[in-house]
Protein backbone atom coordinates (compact mmCIF):
# COMPACT_ATOMS: atom_id res chain seq x y z
CA UNK A 1 0.00 0.00 0.00
CA UNK A 2 2.69 2.03 0.63
CA UNK A 3 4.54 1.18 -1.90
CA UNK A 4 1.86 2.43 -4.29
CA UNK A 5 1.27 5.50 -2.87
CA UNK A 6 4.80 6.42 -2.65
CA UNK A 7 4.47 5.64 -6.90
CA UNK A 8 1.21 7.42 -7.24
CA UNK A 9 2.83 10.85 -5.43
CA UNK A 10 5.47 10.16 -7.95
CA UNK A 11 3.68 10.01 -10.55
CA UNK A 12 1.55 13.41 -9.74
CA UNK A 13 5.33 15.18 -8.94
CA UNK A 14 6.02 14.04 -12.85
CA UNK A 15 3.02 15.14 -14.20
CA UNK A 16 3.32 18.66 -12.76
CA UNK A 17 7.32 18.68 -13.53
CA UNK A 18 6.34 18.05 -17.11
CA UNK A 19 3.87 20.83 -17.15
CA UNK A 20 5.84 23.06 -16.16
CA UNK A 21 8.44 21.93 -19.03
CA UNK A 22 5.84 22.69 -21.16
CA UNK A 23 5.23 25.98 -20.24
CA UNK A 24 8.82 27.11 -20.10
CA UNK A 25 9.30 25.42 -23.65
CA UNK A 26 5.85 26.06 -25.58
CA UNK A 27 4.77 23.94 -28.09
CA UNK A 28 7.85 23.29 -30.73
CA UNK A 29 4.82 24.16 -33.69
CA UNK A 30 4.91 27.53 -32.72
CA UNK A 31 7.17 30.32 -32.92
CA UNK A 32 8.62 31.14 -29.63
CA UNK A 33 11.49 32.90 -27.86
CA UNK A 34 14.29 30.54 -27.69
CA UNK A 35 13.02 27.87 -30.04
CA UNK A 36 17.19 26.41 -30.35
CA UNK A 37 17.47 26.10 -27.25
CA UNK A 38 18.11 22.66 -26.42
CA UNK A 39 18.33 21.59 -30.26
CA UNK A 40 20.86 24.11 -31.08
CA UNK A 41 21.85 26.22 -28.15
CA UNK A 42 24.45 28.49 -29.88
CA UNK A 43 22.62 29.32 -33.00
CA UNK A 44 21.58 32.59 -31.96
CA UNK A 45 25.17 33.86 -30.91
CA UNK A 46 26.56 32.52 -34.22
CA UNK A 47 23.78 34.52 -36.69
CA UNK A 48 25.07 37.45 -34.23
CA UNK A 49 28.34 37.05 -34.62
CA UNK A 50 28.32 36.59 -38.63
CA UNK A 51 26.28 39.24 -38.61
CA UNK A 52 28.35 41.97 -36.79
CA UNK A 53 31.37 40.49 -39.05
CA UNK A 54 29.90 41.54 -41.85
CA UNK A 55 27.87 44.38 -40.86
CA UNK A 56 31.58 45.64 -38.53
CA UNK A 57 33.68 45.50 -42.03
CA UNK A 58 30.52 47.29 -44.09
CA UNK A 59 27.79 48.91 -42.44
CA UNK A 60 26.15 49.38 -45.17
CA UNK A 61 24.98 45.87 -45.20
CA UNK A 62 22.34 46.69 -42.05
CA UNK A 63 20.12 48.10 -44.11
CA UNK A 64 20.04 45.48 -47.06
CA UNK A 65 19.41 42.72 -44.62
CA UNK A 66 16.62 44.79 -42.78
CA UNK A 67 15.19 45.50 -45.80
CA UNK A 68 15.87 41.66 -47.20
CA UNK A 69 13.68 40.67 -44.25
CA UNK A 70 10.85 42.64 -44.92
CA UNK A 71 10.78 41.96 -48.40
CA UNK A 72 10.20 38.15 -47.07
CA UNK A 73 7.44 38.83 -44.42
CA UNK A 74 5.38 40.97 -47.58
CA UNK A 75 5.55 38.09 -50.03
CA UNK A 76 4.49 34.39 -48.95
CA UNK A 77 5.41 35.39 -45.09
CA UNK A 78 8.39 34.83 -43.41
CA UNK A 79 9.69 31.63 -44.80
CA UNK A 80 12.57 32.18 -46.62
CA UNK A 81 11.09 32.35 -50.34
CA UNK A 82 12.92 35.33 -51.00
CA UNK A 83 16.40 33.87 -50.81
CA UNK A 84 15.53 31.06 -53.32
CA UNK A 85 17.11 31.20 -57.01
CA UNK A 86 15.28 31.27 -60.18
CA UNK A 87 15.38 27.93 -62.29
CA UNK A 88 15.17 27.23 -65.97
CA UNK A 89 11.44 26.72 -65.19
CA UNK A 90 10.56 29.38 -63.02
CA UNK A 91 11.91 33.14 -62.18
CA UNK A 92 11.80 33.48 -57.89
CA UNK A 93 11.09 36.31 -56.05
CA UNK A 94 14.65 38.12 -55.94
CA UNK A 95 14.18 38.24 -59.61
CA UNK A 96 11.55 40.46 -60.03
CA UNK A 97 12.33 44.26 -60.45
CA UNK A 98 11.34 45.43 -56.39
CA UNK A 99 13.95 42.86 -55.49
CA UNK A 100 16.82 43.88 -57.99
CA UNK A 101 18.48 45.97 -55.17
CA UNK A 102 18.14 43.78 -52.28
CA UNK A 103 21.55 42.77 -50.85
CA UNK A 104 22.81 40.34 -48.09
CA UNK A 105 22.43 36.84 -49.84
CA UNK A 106 26.36 36.39 -49.34
CA UNK A 107 25.57 37.12 -45.78
CA UNK A 108 23.02 34.59 -44.89
CA UNK A 109 24.69 31.89 -46.83
CA UNK A 110 27.83 32.68 -44.76
CA UNK A 111 25.31 32.38 -41.85
CA UNK A 112 23.60 29.30 -42.85
CA UNK A 113 27.48 27.78 -43.67
CA UNK A 114 27.96 28.21 -40.06
CA UNK A 115 24.84 26.81 -38.54
CA UNK A 116 25.17 23.25 -40.60
CA UNK A 117 29.40 23.11 -39.52
CA UNK A 118 27.50 23.29 -35.63
CA UNK A 119 24.00 22.18 -36.20
CA UNK A 120 23.25 20.37 -39.13
CA UNK A 121 19.58 20.21 -40.74
CA UNK A 122 17.94 22.46 -37.67
CA UNK A 123 18.09 26.42 -38.12
CA UNK A 124 15.68 27.32 -40.91
CA UNK A 125 16.71 29.94 -43.56
CA UNK A 126 13.66 31.69 -42.57
CA UNK A 127 15.09 31.84 -39.17
CA UNK A 128 18.16 32.97 -40.19
CA UNK A 129 16.56 36.51 -42.01
CA UNK A 130 14.60 37.10 -39.28
CA UNK A 131 17.51 36.90 -36.45
CA UNK A 132 20.51 38.67 -39.34
CA UNK A 133 17.71 41.75 -39.63
CA UNK A 134 17.73 42.15 -35.99
CA UNK A 135 21.09 41.90 -35.10
CA UNK A 136 22.34 43.89 -37.89
CA UNK A 137 20.29 46.65 -37.08
CA UNK A 138 21.81 46.14 -33.41
CA UNK A 139 25.44 46.31 -34.17
CA UNK A 140 25.71 49.71 -33.53
CA UNK A 141 24.40 49.41 -30.12
CA UNK A 142 26.71 46.76 -29.19
CA UNK A 143 23.18 45.03 -27.61
CA UNK A 144 19.83 42.98 -29.40
CA UNK A 145 16.93 45.29 -29.54
CA UNK A 146 14.34 43.15 -29.77
CA UNK A 147 13.88 39.51 -28.97
CA UNK A 148 13.09 37.08 -32.61
CA UNK A 149 11.18 34.59 -32.03
CA UNK A 150 11.87 31.58 -33.89
CA UNK A 151 10.81 28.39 -35.21
CA UNK A 152 9.65 29.31 -38.33
CA UNK A 153 10.04 26.34 -41.46
CA UNK A 154 11.48 27.09 -45.38
CA UNK A 155 8.56 27.41 -48.17
CA UNK A 156 9.36 25.41 -51.20
CA UNK A 157 7.98 27.90 -53.41
CA UNK A 158 9.03 31.00 -54.94
CA UNK A 159 7.09 33.19 -57.64
CA UNK A 160 8.26 36.89 -59.00
CA UNK A 161 4.59 37.04 -60.22
CA UNK A 162 3.28 37.08 -56.71
CA UNK A 163 5.90 40.63 -55.88
CA UNK A 164 4.20 43.27 -57.83
CA UNK A 165 0.38 42.69 -56.23
CA UNK A 166 1.97 41.87 -52.15
CA UNK A 167 5.01 44.05 -51.78
CA UNK A 168 3.78 47.60 -50.77
CA UNK A 169 5.64 50.44 -53.75
CA UNK A 170 7.30 53.84 -52.60
CA UNK A 171 4.73 54.94 -54.80
CA UNK A 172 1.36 54.67 -52.48
CA UNK A 173 -1.10 56.72 -50.91
CA UNK A 174 -2.06 56.32 -47.94
CA UNK A 175 -4.73 54.44 -48.13
CA UNK A 176 -2.79 52.02 -50.44
CA UNK A 177 -0.41 51.70 -47.73
CA UNK A 178 -2.96 50.97 -45.04
CA UNK A 179 -4.56 48.19 -46.93
CA UNK A 180 -1.45 46.69 -48.10
CA UNK A 181 -0.13 46.19 -44.21
CA UNK A 182 -3.66 45.58 -43.12
CA UNK A 183 -4.00 42.57 -45.30
CA UNK A 184 -0.56 41.56 -43.46
CA UNK A 185 -2.55 42.10 -40.29
CA UNK A 186 -0.59 44.63 -39.45
CA UNK A 187 -1.97 47.98 -38.12
CA UNK A 188 -1.70 51.66 -39.11
CA UNK A 189 1.28 52.03 -35.97
CA UNK A 190 3.25 49.20 -37.52
CA UNK A 191 3.19 51.01 -40.56
CA UNK A 192 4.32 54.29 -39.34
CA UNK A 193 6.65 52.73 -37.29
CA UNK A 194 8.42 49.98 -39.81
CA UNK A 195 8.38 53.05 -42.21
CA UNK A 196 11.53 54.32 -39.58
CA UNK A 197 13.45 51.58 -40.45
CA UNK A 198 13.84 54.43 -43.44
CA UNK A 199 16.26 55.52 -41.17
CA UNK A 200 19.06 53.74 -43.01
CA UNK A 201 19.68 52.59 -46.61
CA UNK A 202 19.84 53.90 -49.91
CA UNK A 203 17.13 55.05 -52.23
CA UNK A 204 17.79 54.45 -55.86
CA UNK A 205 16.78 57.48 -57.94
CA UNK A 206 14.25 55.91 -60.28
CA UNK A 207 12.06 55.65 -57.52
CA UNK A 208 11.44 59.45 -56.77
CA UNK A 209 12.72 60.32 -59.46
CA UNK A 210 9.55 62.05 -60.43
CA UNK A 211 8.84 64.10 -57.54
CA UNK A 212 11.95 65.91 -58.07
CA UNK A 213 11.90 66.29 -61.95
CA UNK A 214 8.47 66.21 -62.89
CA UNK A 215 5.80 65.52 -60.89
CA UNK A 216 2.87 67.73 -62.84
CA UNK A 217 3.96 66.61 -66.14
CA UNK A 218 4.87 70.24 -66.32
CA UNK A 219 8.62 69.79 -65.05
CA UNK A 220 8.16 70.41 -61.82
CA UNK A 221 8.85 69.26 -58.14
CA UNK A 222 6.42 67.88 -56.04
CA UNK A 223 5.00 70.45 -54.04
CA UNK A 224 5.48 69.19 -50.63
CA UNK A 225 8.88 68.29 -50.83
CA UNK A 226 10.78 70.53 -48.96
CA UNK A 227 12.44 73.08 -52.08
CA UNK A 228 16.02 72.73 -50.05
CA UNK A 229 15.44 69.02 -50.03
CA UNK A 230 14.70 69.37 -54.12
CA UNK A 231 17.94 71.17 -54.46
CA UNK A 232 19.67 68.67 -52.78
CA UNK A 233 18.47 65.48 -54.80
CA UNK A 234 18.70 67.49 -57.83
CA UNK A 235 22.67 67.34 -57.31
CA UNK A 236 23.03 63.60 -57.04
CA UNK A 237 20.02 62.95 -59.48
CA UNK A 238 20.84 62.71 -63.35
CA UNK A 239 17.24 62.90 -64.33
CA UNK A 240 13.68 61.31 -63.80
CA UNK A 241 14.71 58.04 -64.84
CA UNK A 242 18.47 57.79 -62.78
CA UNK A 243 18.70 53.96 -62.29
CA UNK A 244 22.07 53.87 -60.99
CA UNK A 245 22.26 56.61 -58.14
CA UNK A 246 21.87 56.20 -54.97
CA UNK A 247 20.98 58.21 -52.21
CA UNK A 248 21.00 58.16 -48.50
CA UNK A 249 16.92 58.11 -47.10
CA UNK A 250 17.88 60.58 -44.50
CA UNK A 251 19.78 63.13 -46.04
CA UNK A 252 23.73 62.81 -44.56
CA UNK A 253 23.73 59.50 -42.90
CA UNK A 254 21.81 56.47 -43.90
CA UNK A 255 23.92 54.26 -41.62
CA UNK A 256 22.65 55.09 -38.52
CA UNK A 257 19.51 53.40 -37.11
CA UNK A 258 17.61 56.28 -34.56
CA UNK A 259 14.44 58.17 -35.03
CA UNK A 260 15.61 60.99 -37.23
CA UNK A 261 13.72 59.69 -40.18
CA UNK A 262 10.56 61.62 -38.34
CA UNK A 263 11.85 64.64 -37.99
CA UNK A 264 13.35 64.93 -41.60
CA UNK A 265 9.46 64.00 -42.41
CA UNK A 266 8.04 66.54 -40.47
CA UNK A 267 10.09 68.85 -42.65
CA UNK A 268 8.74 67.70 -45.49
CA UNK A 269 12.02 65.52 -46.39
CA UNK A 270 10.70 61.54 -46.75
CA UNK A 271 12.02 60.79 -50.00
CA UNK A 272 9.18 58.45 -50.99
CA UNK A 273 5.71 59.54 -51.73
CA UNK A 274 4.94 56.48 -49.83
CA UNK A 275 6.85 58.62 -46.73
CA UNK A 276 5.14 61.90 -47.44
CA UNK A 277 1.93 59.53 -47.23
CA UNK A 278 2.01 59.26 -43.72
CA UNK A 279 1.33 62.89 -42.94
CA UNK A 280 -1.95 63.08 -44.72
CA UNK A 281 -3.82 61.00 -42.27
CA UNK A 282 -4.21 62.24 -38.71
CA UNK A 283 -3.85 59.33 -36.66
CA UNK A 284 -0.39 58.19 -38.47
CA UNK A 285 0.85 61.97 -38.66
CA UNK A 286 0.35 61.93 -34.83
CA UNK A 287 2.10 58.82 -34.48
CA UNK A 288 5.02 60.37 -37.06
CA UNK A 289 5.09 62.98 -34.11
CA UNK A 290 5.32 60.99 -31.02
CA UNK A 291 8.05 58.88 -32.61
CA UNK A 292 10.15 61.42 -33.51
CA UNK A 293 9.95 62.97 -30.03
CA UNK A 294 10.68 60.02 -27.83
CA UNK A 295 13.20 57.58 -28.01
CA UNK A 296 10.30 55.16 -27.30
CA UNK A 297 10.71 54.77 -30.88
CA UNK A 298 13.28 52.13 -30.39
CA UNK A 299 10.69 49.93 -27.96
CA UNK A 300 8.00 50.15 -30.55
CA UNK A 301 10.38 49.11 -33.90
CA UNK A 302 10.88 45.90 -32.17
CA UNK A 303 7.84 44.83 -30.86
CA UNK A 304 6.61 45.69 -34.64
CA UNK A 305 9.68 43.70 -36.69
CA UNK A 306 8.01 41.00 -33.71
CA UNK A 307 4.26 41.17 -35.11
CA UNK A 308 5.80 41.70 -38.99
CA UNK A 309 7.93 38.68 -38.60
CA UNK A 310 4.91 36.20 -37.35
CA UNK A 311 3.47 36.75 -41.23
CA UNK A 312 2.49 33.78 -43.13
CA UNK A 313 5.07 32.06 -40.83
CA UNK A 314 5.23 27.83 -41.60
CA UNK A 315 5.78 26.01 -38.25
CA UNK A 316 6.05 22.53 -37.52
CA UNK A 317 5.66 20.26 -40.32
CA UNK A 318 4.08 22.89 -42.59
CA UNK A 319 7.58 23.67 -44.14
CA UNK A 320 10.90 22.29 -44.37
CA UNK A 321 14.58 22.91 -43.21
CA UNK A 322 16.43 24.14 -46.56
CA UNK A 323 20.00 22.93 -46.45
CA UNK A 324 21.35 25.58 -48.56
CA UNK A 325 19.36 28.73 -48.34
CA UNK A 326 19.39 29.83 -52.00
CA UNK A 327 17.89 26.10 -53.69
CA UNK A 328 15.10 23.52 -52.46
CA UNK A 329 16.27 20.46 -51.24
CA UNK A 330 16.72 17.77 -53.98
Amino acid sequence: MKYSKVMNLLIVVIVVVLGIVGDCYGDLSELQDGYYRESCCQAEEIVRNVTWQYVGANPAMAAKLLRLHFHDCFVRGAEASILLNSTANNTAEKDAFPNLSLGGFYIIDAIKTALEAACPGIVSCADIVALAARDAVSYQFNYSLWEVQTGRKDGNVSLASEVLAELPSPAMNFTQLQQSFANKSLSVRDLVVLSGGHAIGVAQCVFFGNRVYNFDGNGNPDPTLNPNYVAYLKTICKGEFDFTTEVPMVPGSGLIFNNTYYTNLENNEGIFTSDAALLTDNYAKSIVNEMGRTWAFFYDFGQSMRRMGTVGVLTGNQGVIRKQCALNNS
